[in-house]
Formats: C-alpha cells, sequence, structure tokens
C-alpha cells in the first residue's frame, strides 16, 4: 500500500482530499446518494454540508452541476445546457396521452388508487397504462388504501424526480402550467390540482411487493 493510500484510509484527510472523496462518490454514482453513505466515507471530523456547500460552488458555471433530490445528491447536466440532451430525449419511448394524465393524477394525489384516478379523469384507466409508469420506474406502489376491497395505491418514485428535475414532490408546477405546455387535456377537472388533493392517511404500507407483483395484481 502507498503513502497516499494510507493516507486516504485514516482518519487524518484533510479538506481538500475530503472533497475529492465526495466528488468522487457522487460521480461515480449513476443514482441519488445519500449522506449517510457519503458520511461513512469520510473521517468523523469531517464537515459533509460545509463539502457539499464547496463542491456546488466548484461546479457553478460547468457542464454538470450538483443538485439535491430529496435527501440526497447527485451530478446532473446544467440547467442550461438540458437541450443538448433534447436528442437523446426524442428518441425515448413517448408516453400516451392517458399515460401522462395518469402519472400527473398519481403525482398530485399520491398515494392514490386506480379507481380514484378513474374518478378524476372521468375515464377508466387500462392495467397496461399503469404498467407502464411502473416498467419505467417513475410510479411504485405504496400500500393499499384502507376501504373495501383493499386496492393498491400509487406515489411517484426517487426516479421520477431525477427525470423531471425535481427536489422533491413540493416543487411540481401548477396545473395551469402543464396544461399550457401541452402536457394535459385542458379540459381536465380542477380536481387534478393538489389542493382538491385525496385524503392520504388511510394507507397501509405494503412489505413484500414482489409478492403484489408476481400476483399480477394491478
Amino acid at each position: 500500500m502507498t503513502n497516499q493510500e494510507e493516507a486516504m484510509e485514516s482518519s487524518v484527510l484533510n479538506p481538500n482530499d475530503q472533497l475529492r472523496v465526495v466528488e468522487a462518490i457522487l460521480f461515480a454514482s449513476s443514482d441519488p446518494v445519500d449522506k449517510k453513505t457519503l458520511i461513512e466515507k469520510l473521517p468523523k471530523n469531517a464537515d459533509l454540508d460545509l463539502l457539499l456547500d464547496r463542491l456546488d460552488n466548484l461546479y457553478k458555471d460547468r457542464g454538470l452541476e450538483l443538485r439535491k433530490i430529496g435527501n440526497k445528491f447527485m451530478f446532473k447536466t446544467s440547467s442550461d445546457l438540458t437541450f443538448i440532451m433534447q436528442r437523446e430525449a426524442k428518441s425515448q419511448r413517448k408516453l400516451s396521452k392517458a399515460a401522462i394524465e395518469t402519472l400527473a393524477i398519481i403525482a398530485y394525489h399520491q398515494p392514490v388508487t386506480r379507481a380514484e384516478i378513474e374518478e378524476i379523469r372521468g375515464v377508466s384507466v387500462s392495467s397496461g397504462t399503469i404498467d407502464s409508469l411502473l416498467q419505467m420506474n417513475w410510479v411504485k406502489i405504496n400500500g393499499r388504501r384502507r376501504v373495501p376491497g383493499n386496492p393498491l395505491a400509487y406515489g411517484t418514485t426517487e426516479e421520477f424526480l431525477v427525470h423531471f428535475d425535481l427536489e422533491n414532490i413540493k416543487d411540481l408546477p401548477e396545473m395551469q402550467e402543464l396544461k399550457s405546455m401541452g402536457l394535459l387535456d385542458s379540459n381536465l377537472p380542477p380536481d387534478l390540482y393538489p389542493e382538491n388533493t385525496i385524503n392520504n392517511n388511510s394507507i397501509d404500507e405494503i412489505n413484500d411487493i414482489n409478492t403484489i407483483e408476481d400476483s399480477g395484481e394491478k
């Protein structure tokens, strides 16, 4: 082991080396990284918040920027350069109008059941629509509504936040903005907006999602 490796493994990493460690971990990860994971790689005297602030400043006006996703962190393409990725985005599978509206309802009303989605949209929702959102990892099963039949309830995932460049679900745009962008039907009822959200307190958490998926229940 070299002297440099010994120094890196010891608890005497200087602030610049600590910064490099955090930078390397975030750069190597394609998913957001939580503070616990970062702290485990640093000496006890490290100030992680300060290191993240330094890293944020270091990457200002660069091609990448440090972004906070929920309580995690990751590098993403700088906001003013996202237009470069438009060609790649166009090659991705496009969502149907029904899937876009279903995703919006889930995002604003989560956790929400299929029946509740249908009530808001005013039309039925096929299992294929929900399947496509589950397969894209933008939607997940959150639990079961405590009502007769105990239907599954859906919510958005961390991948949803990453893809749509949101720090948390509270950063969602207003419904009118989505309509003006052509992402939602202008005739959708006002119930879609989160001010009229469904009561989310009657959900039983599901411990074994694999059992639900294997059963084919949606």
